[in-house]
């Protein structure tokens, strides 16, 4: 009895410090998401009190993304090289100050580059979160729901922006939607500097400059050019010249990476691993499902359905619900049952979920044109993201976790925008077809098409999900 008491003992803390770190993690991906989407029910007050600019506002929202995506490789690489809590710790610094600077800004200028900081601050939270995830769970099941957790807490903040900046903007003002962060980031530094080991996860190496700089600059150019296409065709030289840019300097990475540097900042060896090679490219379709779904059924509640922003993000609610409920299903049949039936499955209620959808019109009551399917979307979704991500990043060697984490975010935020600037065209081109005005009608017809190429992007998922291997060692 005295043994077990014990064991007893000395596990107790191991448990209560493994959930501090899971709380850790998933508040952290939260915050980095809801940032993502917090700011744009509060873009108008922004622009009546700082006197921004049509094209200056957009930077309140690209500004972020932009170095969030483009710099998530290499925040990935610096997670390895110079340790989790390091990272992580420095990463809350730098995005709870310049949430500070972001909530405190008198001029556009200094909203718009403290946006960037908060971005660069989001590119190395977010491969940390998943390190620390696959390196402090490292019992199947245990990781399993722990990325279960990681993945609702990250869709629950991307949904959750309309409701929360629509909330601090309209109870107080716009600016909390940033100073909000500073007590947040000051709870989460503390957790992070006393919950995680202070040892580094990687070799010592040096920093892959060359490979940082082009990587970083071409990922940053592709996603520039996308963004441009919301205000210019894609036929413009203001879209084909970053892409063409972009997609350049990403061919002088990848060759800097396979044959210039002993030292690699993304290891192309990784690719040699299935699992990597297949989950990052399902990742990166899977980007534009998310836009699908919480974008532009948004979009629809607003611009069809005739609903304010907050009523559209309370319409969402149930969904979110129903996907971090599912989510944690997902996580706990992911161990016996593998990632193909789990991700077929998902794929399955996507297909019936958009297909359903891309039913709905201005006529269309709530309850069966958009709760029915965005719940069965919902379940798709939970099914399927924290499945991809927990089989992507699972069992690399210690030294590769943040890379890894980072390839898989960048991929699914690199869809993502890549997603928002396809589907929007398409919704576009589609309304003008059928009615030339922005009338409910044209613009459902334009939504209605966006849903079922989201079906087509599920079939797409599930055709490639044969790939996997089925041992998640493979």
């Amino acid at each position: 009895m005295t043994g077990i008491n014990a064991a007893t003992r000395q596990a107790t803390p191991r448990i209560s410090s493994m959930r501090w770190i899971l709380v850790l993690a998933c508040a952290s991906q939260f915050m980095v998401i809801l940032d993502s989407s917090i700011v744009n029910v509060a873009l108008p007050a922004i622009q009546r009190d700082l006197g921004f600019t049509a094209t200056g506002l957009a930077w309140v929202v690209n500004g972020y993304l932009l170095t969030f995506a483009g710099l998530m490789l290499l925040g990935g690489r610096a997670t390895d090289l110079f340790g989790q809590r390091r990272m992580l710790a420095a990463g809350l610094v730098l995005f709870a100050a310049s949430s500070l600077v972001g909530g405190l800004a008198g001029t556009p200028e200094v909203l718009v580059a403290a946006r960037v900081v908060q971005g660069m601050g989001a590119a190395m939270l977010a491969p940390a979160t998943l390190a620390v995830i696959n390196t402090s769970f490292t019992e199947e099941h245990m990781r399993a729901r722990a990325f279960g957790a990681w993945s609702a807490s990250g869709g629950v903040g991307g949904m959750a922006g309309a409701l929360a900046g629509g909330a601090l903007t309209t109870g107080l003002s716009w600016r909390w939607i940033f100073l909000i962060n500073v007590p947040i980031g000051a709870v989460l530094i503390a957790m992070a500097l006393t919950a995680l080991s202070g040892k580094r996860t990687g070799r010592k190496e040096s920093l892959d400059f060359t490979g940082a700089i082009t990587g970083t600059a071409g990922l940053a150019a592709l996603i520039f050019g996308v963004m441009q296409t919301t205000d210019h065709g894609w036929t413009s030289a203001l879209v084909l010249g970053p892409i063409g840019a972009g997609l350049l300097l990403l061919v002088v990475f990848t060759v800097v990476q396979a044959r210039f540097t002993a030292q690699p900042l993304m290891p192309l060896r990784l690719f040699g691993i299935r699992r990597v090679a297949v989950g990052t490219g399902m990742l990166l379709l899977f980007g534009g499902i998310a836009i699908a779904m919480w974008y532009f059924t948004a979009m629809f509640l607003q611009n069809v359905l005739g609903y304010s922003a907050i009523r559209a993000g309370l319409g969402q609610t149930p969904a979110a619900v129903t996907f971090l409920v599912i989510a944690r299903v997902a996580a706990a049949l992911l161990p016996r049952t593998g990632a193909r039936p789990i991700v077929l499955a998902g794929c399955g209620c996507l297909l019936v979920g958009f297909g359903w959808l891309a039913q709905a019109d201005a006529g269309s009551g709530y309850l069966t044109g958009v709760l029915g399917p965005t719940l069965l979307v919902a379940v798709g979704i939970g099914l399927t993201f924290p499945t991809l991500m927990a089989t992507t990043t699972a069992d690399v060697p210690g030294s590769d976790t943040g890379i890894v984490g980072g390839l898989a975010n960048t991929a699914s935020q690199v869809g993502g925008s890549i997603g928002l600037a396809v589907l929007a065209a398409a919704a576009g081109a589609r309304a003008t077809q059928v009615a030339g005005e922005s009338s409910p009608a044209s613009l459902a017809a334009g939504y209605d098409l966006v849903f079922l190429l989201a079906a087509g992007l599920s079939s797409a998922i599930a055709v490639v999900s044969v790939l996997l291997p089925r041992d998640q060692r493979s």
